[in-house]
């Protein structure tokens, strides 16, 4: 493994407010992960903001307001079909004007084609980029442990629509050994930057690559 760590995900924000987008296919657990991203931020004191911009599926709105309500911090969101870019505008400008720290940007698993997911996430990109130049500052893609190789082409086809810069792991536990994080990073030179390690709320870490090389490799 490369001898420079991951720097924390949960590190004092570099810009304000700080975007990051959350991309994937649907079942990853991107939610629930936005959730406890929301609730870390929240518990250090910052001003958190999450905006539902998967308008694909009416659960995934009602899902990402009860994840809001559990981590304490508002949402933006709109009718089920309406137009993701333009929810995603509406939380951005209110977080410029309201003097958020952090925005947490759900997006769409899935559209009718794949091309229209893809196309939606780079109008995406620059709906965001026009209030603010240099965001989205990440855009994580989440991943389930247990999804293999099939992983690397979905990353594949996520990061051509927008930039990602990271990864977040989820439905990590000791058993499902995360080989995938090997061949992410291999494939894509991808840092993987949080794990979720179970259901509850603060069941999310920010990644470490050390100690997790060593269970990875310790029988």
């Amino acid at each position: 493994a490369e001898n420079e760590e991951t720097p924390d995900f949960f590190a004092e924000p570099q810009a304000k407010p700080y975007v990051v987008v959350f991309v994937g296919v649907n079942g990853t657990g991107k939610t629930t992960t936005i959730g406890k991203v929301a609730y870390k931020f929240n518990q250090m004191g910052k001003k958190v903001l999450i905006v539902a911009g998967d308008t694909f599926r009416a659960a995934a709105i009602e899902q990402i307001a009860i994840w809001a309500e559990r981590a304490g911090v508002p949402i933006v969101r709109s009718q089920p079909d309406s137009d993701p870019a333009a929810i995603i505008y509406d939380g951005v400008h209110s977080a410029l004007a309201r003097g958020y720290d952090v925005v947490l940007i759900d997006t769409a698993g899935r559209q009718h084609t794949k091309d229209n997911l893809m196309k939606e996430l780079s109008k995406i990109e620059r709906t965001i980029q026009k209030l603010i130049p240099d965001a989205p500052h990440e855009v994580i893609l989440v991943v389930d442990a247990t999804t293999g190789q099939n992983a690397v082409s979905q990353a594949h086809n996520f990061d051509k629509a927008m930039k990602l810069t990271g990864i977040a792991l989820t439905k990590y536990d000791g058993t499902s050994k995360g080989g995938i994080i090997f061949n992410l990073k291999y494939n894509l030179q991808l840092p993987v930057k949080l794990l979720g390690v179970g259901e509850g709320i603060e069941d999310l870490l920010p990644f470490k690559a050390v100690p997790f090389v060593k269970a990875f490799f310790e029988e």
